[in-house]
């Protein structure tokens, strides 16, 4: 028999879940969350260990070398710059700038045209000293001496001429006196007789006297010259041509010449400037409007090294130089001399350290700013971390250091010296621990 099932009792049957929305999200929901736990775990047993290596680092047992960071530039070992002595106008300057000079080579040429007629003139001033010196040593000539000679016969003639006329005049007053007391003769005509008479004593006076000289100029003539007119005569030549010889020195004043080998690093004047002497002829930085050239010769770097690290400087010690025009080059040098003062700068005390090149020669040029890397004593089996492991804690500078399960522990330590991107720890860790070099995640154990 077929049973009919009316629409009525269709309805009537039982509902499965799974047509249900609501039970189908939920399903879903912790289906979903299910996985990702699991993931979660999967993901931290297998990554655990890597994460913990890129985060950490071991504390190492190597040499360390000790390196004093300084900044310095590149400087000429000698400088200066070339002025004339005394003001002129510049006539000549044979070089040009970045020209290679020679020592001693002429660099320009003053107007000298006022010394020459000076030159001259003491030359000739000279030439006659020397002539008169020349006649005093080899004495006189017989036809000196016979004229000396015939002076002083001429001189006794006038003497013998000049005691005829006083005998007269003095006959000649007697006579007139006698007439002047009678009253034969008037007073005015006596006083003319009186006077001539007078004036024939002064007449036979001065007769002897030059009697007397023609007489001592004879002897001379005939003795030859005197010691000390040799002597005078000397002095007058040396004088002379010590004359010539300040005129040559001021006229070879006006010729610029290199005091050394090097390079014309600058030209401050041209032909026809009036140039004036300087008091500032050598200086650090060579500019100065009144000099006509600058001129240098080598290259160093004059280092400013802290006051703390200048006990680590020593005489010779190796210098590693990087200069920021060759960021990817190292140039090597030594220390060549340590200042004996300390100069101050924005109340930074630092002293000048200049480094002789060993290399770079040909590429670094003067006003290049460098760094600089002293290389101090080297430090045997030093524990090292990264200089970025170090951290502080409430005021105590330490180590985050991993343990057993990855976690990180603050442990204090004592730091030394800091190298490049590595520190010395003096105390507090050992070889082989493990360092965090990024904050870990997790929270540290103190």
């Amino acid at each position: 028999m077929q049973t009919t099932v009316s629409p009525k009792q269709e309805n009537k049957q039982p509902k499965s879940f799974w047509t249900k929305p609501w039970f189908v999200v939920v399903l879903l929901v912790v289906l979903l969350g299910g996985g990702f736990i699991a993931f979660r775990v999967l993901a931290s047993m297998n990554q655990s260990p890597t994460s913990l290596n890129d985060k950490t680092q071991l504390v190492e047992s190597k040499s360390l070398d000790i390196k004093i960071k300084a900044s310095g530039s590149v400087v000429p070992i000698e400088t200066v710059n070339l002025s004339p002595k005394q003001a002129g106008k510049l006539v000549e300057l044979l070089v040009e700038q970045g020209a290679r000079v020679n020592q001693g080579q002429v660099i320009a040429r003053m107007d000298n045209a006022n010394l020459i007629p000076q030159l001259y003139q003491a030359q000739a001033s000279a030439a006659a000293s020397e002539a008169n010196l020349a006649k005093l040593r080899n004495g006189n000539r017989p036809e000196d001496i016979a004229a000396a000679q015939a002076r002083v016969e001429s001189a006794r003639g006038r003497v013998e001429s000049a005691r005829s006329r006083l005998a007269l005049t003095n006959m000649k007053t007697s006579r007139f006196r006698g007439l002047q007391t009678e009253g034969a003769i008037s007073s005015d005509r006596f006083d003319e007789v009186l006077t001539d008479d007078r004036s024939a004593q002064a007449d036979l006076l001065t007769a002897q006297a030059n009697l007397a000289e023609a007489t001592r100029l004879l002897e001379e003539t005939r003795n030859g010259s005197r010691v000390e007119d040799i002597a005078q005569a000397e002095a007058q030549l040396a004088q002379a041509i010590a004359g010539i010889r300040v005129i040559e020195v001021q006229i070879e004043d006006t010729i610029i010449r290199a005091p050394f080998a090097g390079i014309i690093t600058q030209k401050y004047a041209n032909a026809g400037a009036f140039v004036t002497p300087t008091t500032t002829a050598s200086a650090t930085n060579s500019s100065t409007s009144t000099s006509i050239v600058a001129i240098a010769n080598g290259l160093e770097i004059i280092a400013k090294v802290p006051e703390v690290d200048i006990s680590q400087i020593k005489i010779g010690q190796e210098v590693e130089i990087i200069a920021d025009a060759f960021p990817s080059e190292v140039f090597k040098g030594k220390v060549r001399l340590i200042a004996p003062e300390a100069i101050i700068e924005q109340n930074v005390t630092s002293f000048q350290v200049r480094v002789t090149l060993e290399t770079g020669k040909d590429k670094l040029q003067s006003g290049m700013n460098t760094d600089l890397r002293f290389i101090g004593q080297r430090i045997n089996s030093a524990l090292v971390v990264p200089t970025v492991a170090i951290v502080t804690q409430e005021g105590q500078t330490g180590l985050l250091i991993a343990d057993e399960k990855g976690k990180s522990k603050f442990q204090p330590v004592t730091i030394g010296t800091t190298v490049d991107n590595q520190t010395q720890i003096l105390s507090g860790a050992k070889v082989g621990d493990r360092v965090f070099v990024k904050l870990p995640e997790t929270k540290t154990t103190p």
